[in-house]
């Protein structure tokens, strides 16, 4: 299972994302990319509005931010 946190440095919400998918993986093994929108024009036009953006094996789960026991919920079912 892979997870994609897309944000950027000095973005409260996104460091709030990274403390709950940290929570979570604690628990949960997964594959954990992070992706600085701000270093690319094409995904800071698609996210720069949105993140944080956690995408679970290629597909968009939450934007905006996420708990940690959302994520577990999700993650809870992919694996099954």
């Amino acid at each position: 299972m892979k997870l994609t946190l897309y944000g950027k440095a000095g973005c409260c919400l996104c460091d709030e994302a990274r403390a709950a998918v940290a929570e979570v993986r604690e628990d949960v093994s997964f594959d954990l990319e992070e992706v600085d929108v701000s270093l690319d024009p094409r995904l800071n036009r698609e996210y720069g509005e949105r993140i944080p953006v956690i995408d679970v094996n290629g597909e968009e789960a939450f934007e905006l931010g996420v708990d940690a026991a959302a994520l577990r919920k999700l993650l809870d079912t992919v694996q099954t």
